[in-house]
């Protein structure tokens, strides 16, 4: 990964920019953890990254996923055949990601409806199975970055998590939580549950993180809480809506 795709947020914090569905990695001295790994063969970028960190890709000691969608799960079983590495998912999203039962197709609004089908026009991808090893639940530790916190936040899908390290006040929010390329932080779209979405939402940015980091979109990285909350005070369509991209909004089931 060059310069672009790879950028340092906070001394242990990693950003890793990819077209579709971005990963997150925090560097502890015993270990990694990632955050999401992008789509399938999104792999060899991240071992990649790792690398220009001096450090190995079999050093990372877990992947936290936090929903079944292949931009956040595709290169799953890639990041597992490094090592010893624990994946950790939502128990609702779980029987999905390993591939036992189908996931729940997101319920559109109107508005949202020509942007979804020309986010998959090519047909909407599947991510192959994935083992999880631990069933999060709301509240969970996760061990790295001094105790992170598993945050239930259904509504995208039935068990997407956001992961809060109160530590160093960050927050990893998935696709519960977007940012377009304006800078406007939105309640995240194609939702399964829109209202159970805006209320994690409100959840989220009672948690006032100083660093948001978004599944699409830039990271915020400094005074987050204040953008999730005047997200959270207009969960309506965003204003230019219309125009996204493929790239921005592309959330396939």
């Amino acid at each position: 990964m060059d310069a672009r795709e790879m950028v340092r947020l906070a001394p242990r914090l990693y950003f890793l920019r990819f077209p579709l569905g971005h990963a997150y990695l925090w560097v502890d001295d015993d270990g990694l953890t990632l955050i999401d790994c992008g789509v399938a063969g999104s792999g060899a970028r991240i071992a990649a990254g790792i690398r220009s960190l001096g450090r190995d890709p079999a050093d990372v000691r877990q992947l936290v996923l936090t929903h079944f969608h292949h931009d956040h799960v595709g290169a799953a079983n890639e990041v597992a055949a490094w090592g010893d590495v624990v994946i950790c998912a939502h128990r609702d999203d779980a029987a999905v990601i390993r591939g036992r039962v189908a996931g729940a197709p997101p319920v559109l609004l109107d508005w949202e409806r020509p942007i979804f089908e020309q986010a998959n026009a090519g047909g909407i991808v599947q991510a192959a199975p994935v083992r999880v090893d631990r069933d999060l639940d709301d509240g969970d530790t996760l061990e790295f970055g001094g105790g992170a916190q598993a945050v239930a936040a259904a509504g995208h899908t039935p068990g997407s998590v956001a992961i809060h390290l109160p530590e160093d006040g960050v927050l990893f929010t998935g696709d519960t939580v977007a940012r377009l390329p304006d800078g406007q932080v939105i309640l995240g779209v194609f939702n399964v549950d829109r209202d159970a979405a805006i209320m994690s939402l409100r959840r989220l940015a009672a948690l006032d993180p100083d660093l948001a980091c978004f599944g699409h979109g830039e990271p915020v990285t400094s005074g987050a809480g204040s953008a999730l909350r005047d997200a959270a005070r207009r969960p309506h369509r965003p204003a230019g809506a219309q125009h996204w991209t493929s790239p921005v909004v592309h959330h396939a089931t």
